[in-house]
């Protein structure tokens, strides 16, 4: 039996692909093996987002050839989309295919080994119009299921490589989301993830459909399904309609991600970002409004370029103002081919440092702030894992809300629906103590 090895670099939509394209060499017969291991194949989904994510794809590629010159190596993701012609230089990279045609993966690999000729099956993502379809019935992770609803973005935001990656927005078919998310639901899956490139744009390319309406009928239509989160939403996305899905749902959680690099209007000006901070502040009071414990967490650039001490001191006190979760916060880095890359006024290293420090000193205390206000009260939990480190038979999961919980439990409770009560909170994690396993989750689950 064939084997074939992977690697991953970058994103959740990443590794939904790579299960995506496991699905396609299981079909054919191949088995799956360790990367560290030898395999007959290698495939090697490669990051782009920063010049950092190229040079470890570059890494990775070499690494694999090392295992096994024998193997075939292929490579694809973002990087390959980018710069083929580069990835078809490194000695041993037999094929390349980016962000489309992965189903046809598995011909290359058959005429490679026939006509022993590198193959480059990289076309121009900016002609592409139609959703590839790539289902995944089930993932070698076995408590979250992503689910991919859309890919490519029409922002072309200064400091970002991704239009180019992955093309222009393009949404999935209703019908294909919701038959998916039965096959996850029907595999033992709790909750679903919708990701995508720019996933909170789902239905922008669509005639009478979008996100919200996609939100209400997995809810209304998929049997069984306990919770649903959306990976990431823009600011402009969040209508009154997702507001009102939101306050209505039962299985939508109560956890919004949304991404806002800077709350200075200038920085945003330059960033090419589509709001100004009024407009994302009154969105922000509208769904506190509907939601009013509704965790927010989000993604900060801080030493954009020409960002003073006053831009970024708007930034510090928005987010501090609007008491978000959690925030992800980036040093920018320039990525090559991007307008942001050529600009001037590049701000130092250490000034970057220092604001990152700050913005993160801020978050672990908005943090333990959202979490205390559910010390003592009794949450739902997705445990996840044991916990790596610390006192045995402990497990760790997720409440709706998004708040990492440590309590004692058995393993078998690993990917059920459980209460726990949270006993003490902080950041990263609170611990809680174990109440019940949910009514209907069935007995031999934990038998």
């Amino acid at each position: 039996m064939p084997t074939v090895a992977f690697h991953t670099l970058g994103c959740k939509v990443n590794h939904y692909e790579t299960e995506a394209i496991w699905q396609l060499f299981q079909n054919e017969g191949y088995e799956r093996s360790d990367f560290e291991k030898s395999a007959d194949v290698y495939v090697i989904n490669t990051c782009t987002v920063t010049n950092t994510g190229d040079k470890k794809s570059r890494q990775v590629i070499r690494r694999a050839i090392r295992r096994n010159p024998d193997a075939v190596i292929c490579v694809t993701g973002c990087y390959a989309q980018t710069s083929p012609a580069e990835i078809m230089a490194i000695p041993g990279v037999d094929i390349v295919v980016g962000t489309q045609d992965r189903t046809k993966m598995l011909e290359y690999i058959e005429q490679f080994k026939r006509e022993r000729e590198p193959i480059n099956g990289v076309g121009n993502i900016m002609k592409t119009r139609v959703y590839e379809e790539l289902d995944v019935p089930s993932f070698t992770d076995r408590t979250r299921a992503s689910l991919k609803i859309q890919e490519g973005c029409n922002n072309f935001c200064t400091f970002c490589i991704i239009p180019w990656a992955r093309g222009l927005m393009r949404s999935r078919d209703p019908e294909d989301v919701l038959k998916q998310a039965q096959q996850l639901v029907d595999a033992g899956y709790k909750e679903i993830v919708l990701t995508g490139i720019h996933t909170g744009g789902y239905g922008e390319d669509m005639k009478d459909y979008n996100l919200a309406q996609l939100l209400r009928d997995i809810e209304s239509k998929v049997v069984g399904l306990k919770r649903l989160r959306i990976s990431s939403i823009e600011a402009s996305q969040i209508t009154d309609e997702v507001i009102e899905v939101l306050k209505e749902s039962t299985t939508v959680v109560r956890h919004l991600h949304i991404p806002i690099q800077s709350a200075s209007n200038s920085v945003l000006k330059r960033m090419r970002r589509k709001y100004t901070m009024e407009f994302f502040g009154e969105r922000l009071d509208r769904l506190r409004e509907a939601l009013p414990d509704l965790a927010i967490t989000s993604d900060v650039i801080v030493g954009f370029p020409g960002e003073t001490d006053e831009e970024f001191q708007e930034t510090y006190d928005f987010i501090k103002k609007y008491n978000f979760a959690e925030l992800h916060v980036f040093p920018y880095s320039k990525r090559t081919g991007t307008p942001a890359a050529r600009m001037d006024d590049q701000v130092d290293e250490n000034v970057k440092n220092d604001r990152v420090h700050r913005l993160i000193e801020l978050s672990n205390q908005l943090a333990k702030q959202y979490a205390s206000m559910f010390e003592d009260e009794v949450l739902e939990v997705i445990p996840e894992e044991k916990l790596k480190e610390g006192n045995a038979g402990q497990l760790v999961g997720y409440t709706d809300n998004y708040l990492k919980v440590v309590f004692k439990g058995d393993e078998d409770l690993i990917g059920a629906l459980v209460k726990v009560k949270i006993t003490k909170a902080g950041y990263p994690y609170n611990e809680g103590l174990f109440v019940r396993l949910l009514e209907d989750e069935r007995i031999e689950k934990i038998s």
